[in-house]
């Protein structure tokens, strides 16, 4: 989770809210934002966010229950209906989506479990020949590029069938993970499957693959469109002797006629670029093979921590050294600009890419440019090509016949040429922000400086949308953005694609992080369900023993007060600064991350005020309470209600917290009197006059006070069915 909370703060930065954005309530739905505003309550000044509904209805929601409004991203362009306040139509579209998502959630659990039960292939711990290629490797291993390496090996030479995830940036060495994985496969007379999205990424592959292996003892060979039929036949029929080694290949590899002697690793790049149909293949193949994917487009990576455990994880965040940010730029079409760009590239001995997603006529475009530059050689690609001339052209690109590949967008995954280093997109305001991301990772790939050319009519003729995706790709050109990116404007294909279909269209209704808050829900009910329960307890036994937190029954609790909680504008004066502070203390989850953000306070704006450590402690309150299973607190004329888990079947009500609370209760009846409220127990708690006071209340149920801060607040937060954080 380290690499989640190192990448928070500049998150933060991007979902800065803007008077007359949409934004979302999880318990309302879509509104608009509308500033900050200071309120009386009982004689007390709150700040509170002012949301406008349909019909101009207003909703004022306090700051320290910000973390139930989140910025609206849905998908790209689509402006989100309002919904309107008092009506049950935003509850039912969450049940809905809920449901579907366990559905969708339940079936990946079950296919885990029946991997489980699978014994795997062990592979042998490394050999000569392993320590061999690794050594052989012409740049020097990044930590992460090793600890993803170490992690992978681990996966393979355990018995239970391996399903790990790698997720890296474009061009920060996913593929060489790939090639070590299987080549140890190898080692041990095993057959490997590659499996790519394009045939052109078929194509590179089989070509490192087959450079970094042609000193070991290893038959490559792929199968896509571009071999013909006959060549084809004869591949299959090797790799069903025993006699190839490792195959790559685009979803042909899924076909009727593909037979392995003996597969012990499946390696899938891209996975959120297959079809359906694609992935219900894979799935049967998956059962009890080593599996390893490969994905640049980092939003699956959310899913999966929300999916906990249901896949191994290692994240490639650092860039390989010597490596610069690519310089980009929005251009207008200007021949001259063009000229320069490419002159300038082949005059250092280059090579440029132009894209031009337009087969009708890519052609004239290819003459244009020959007649911007008359000593350029050029040469056109695009997938409707036959096979045999698509190969041709590339290789030599490859092989630096030509100055200029003019080509559509077939060259957007993994096309990787280092000696490209100026990439100029035509129309870029049509394709989507990740596409343009994958694209610009085509270049600076080696250590020279690279250069991103965005061409598109004025900017003022542009949609609002269409220009905030071109400032984003702009503006996040550093190394490793990609998931500044995908935070921008969340890649609803990926999201929706791990797992299957039908995604997408609950995320463009709801918003990404309603959608993930659903998840989250959907995958604490499911742990209490007979099926997935046994899962759920395997994977926490294996989190316990690698020291992760374990989490209360409450993902987190609502407070409700009359208490003066803000940070005055005599302190921060700047609205949007005192969001963006607000919100980040919003989603603190470690007493460590707290003290800090307490440090900076004092340092940049002095002492805090006595409104501002009240709302500090607020956050610990919210901790405590959500540990020993309270849902919702009201601290109103110095008396508090705390109520309890709601779901009266929870396994809450027979743990030892639960009885160690009424313990407590029935040794001070003065302080403490049990009610129903509402349908659900809560706890009535007089005289209580501030936050300090209710927290040292809550500390006597038992909860040592440096453990208070858990992961429950946190949004991977997982209620636990076992009360391990409470002494007996």
């Amino acid at each position: 989770n380290s690499f989640v909370q190192s990448k928070t703060i500049t998150m933060k930065e991007l979902q800065e809210l803007h008077p007359g954005d949409f934004i979302v309530h999880i318990d309302h739905g879509v509104g608009i934002f509308g500033g900050l505003e200071k309120m009386e309550v009982n004689g007390k000044m709150q700040e509170c966010i002012r949301m406008v509904y349909r019909d101009n209805d207003v909703l004022y929601v306090n700051i320290h229950n910000l973390h139930k409004v989140s910025r609206f991203r849905g998908k790209d362009s689509t402006q989100p209906k309002l919904n309107k306040l008092g009506t049950p139509a935003w509850q039912n579209l969450k049940q809905n989506t809920k449901r579907k998502v366990k559905d969708i959630a339940r079936e990946l659990i079950l296919l885990y479990a029946k991997r489980r039960s699978h014994e795997g292939f062990a592979f042998s711990p490394d050999t000569y020949l392993q320590e061999e290629l690794e050594a052989s490797f012409l740049y020097e291993d990044t930590p992460d590029q090793l600890k993803a390496t170490q992690a992978v090996k681990n996966g393979m030479e355990s018995r239970t069938p391996m399903d790990h995830l790698v997720c890296g940036d474009v061009g920060f060495g996913k593929t060489e993970v790939a090639i070590r994985a299987a080549f140890k496969a190898v080692t041990d007379s095993k057959q490997v499957a590659v499996l790519v999205p394009t045939t052109i990424l078929a194509l590179q592959h089989e070509q490192t693959f087959k450079e970094r292996l042609n000193k070991f003892p290893c038959s490559i060979n792929s199968i896509s469109r571009l071999k013909r039929s006959a060549q084809q036949r004869e591949i299959l029929g090797k790799l069903a002797e025993g006699k190839l080694d490792i195959i790559i290949g685009t979803h042909k590899l899924l076909g009727k006629d593909v037979k392995f002697k003996d597969l012990g690793l499946l390696i899938i790049d891209e996975e959120q670029k297959f079809g359906v149909a694609a992935k219900e293949k894979l799935k049967a193949l998956r059962v009890n093979v080593d599996t390893l994917t490969l994905t640049a487009t980092p939003i699956p990576r959310t899913l999966q921590f929300s999916l906990m455990g249901v896949r191994e994880m290692s994240v490639i965040s650092t860039p390989p050294a010597n490596r610069h940010p690519i310089q980009t730029e929005l251009i207008a079409f200007d021949k001259e600009i063009i000229r320069e760009a490419i002159e300038f590239e082949v005059s250092r001995g280059g090579q440029v890419f132009f894209i031009h997603n337009h087969v009708q006529t890519l052609h004239e475009m290819e003459l244009l440019i020959g007649n911007i530059c008359p000593n350029v050689s050029t040469v056109s690609t695009h997938g409707q090509m036959n096979g045999e001339e698509l190969e041709k052209i590339i290789l030599d690109f490859i092989n630096g016949d030509y100055n200029v590949l003019v080509s559509t967008s077939i060259i957007e995954s993994g096309l990787d040429i280092p000696n490209a280093n100026t990439i100029i997109i035509n129309h870029a305001y049509l394709f989507g922000l990740s596409d343009l991301h994958q694209l610009r990772g085509r270049v600076g790939r080696s250590n020279k400086k690279a250069f991103c050319y965005l061409i598109t009519p004025p900017i003022t003729d542009l949609t609002p949308e269409a220009r905030r995706r071109l400032r984003a790709v702009e503006e996040f050109s550093d190394l490793g953005s990609g998931f500044n990116i995908a935070m921008q404007d969340l890649d609803i294909r990926g999201a929706g694609n791990l797992m299957g279909a039908e995604q997408s269209g609950f995320i463009a209704e709801i918003g990404f992080e309603t959608y993930h808050h659903i998840l989250n829900e959907a995958m604490a009910e499911l742990r209490e369900e007979e099926d997935c329960r046994e899962i759920f307890a395997e994977q926490e036994g294996r989190n316990a023993t690698s020291g992760a937190a374990s989490s209360g029954f409450v993902t987190e609790c609502q407070i409700d007060t009359d208490l003066e909680l803000l940070f005055p504008d005599d302190y921060i004066e700047n609205m949007s600064e005192r969001i963006r502070l607000y919100r980040e203390l919003d989603s603190m989850d470690t007493e460590e991350k707290l003290s800090t953000f307490e440090q900076a306070l004092i340092d940049r704006f002095g002492a805090i005020p006595p409104a501002g450590k009240e709302l500090i402690n607020v956050v610990r309150l919210r901790w405590l309470a959500a540990q020993i299973g309270i849902e919702k607190i009201t601290l109103r004329n110095d008396r508090l209600l705390a109520y309890f888990v709601g779901n009266p079947q929870s396994p809450f009500y027979r743990s030892d917290t639960f009885a160690k609370i009424i313990r407590h209760v029935q040794l001070h009846p003065h302080l403490f009197r049990l009610k129903e409220a509402k349908n659900r127990l809560a706890m009535s708690i007089s005289p209580v006059d501030n936050i300090d006071k209710s927290i040292a209340i809550f500390q006597k149920f038992g909860i040592p006070p440096e453990k208070s801060p858990s992961s429950a607040t946190s949004s991977n937060a997982r209620p636990n069915n076992r009360p391990d954080n409470f002494p007996a």
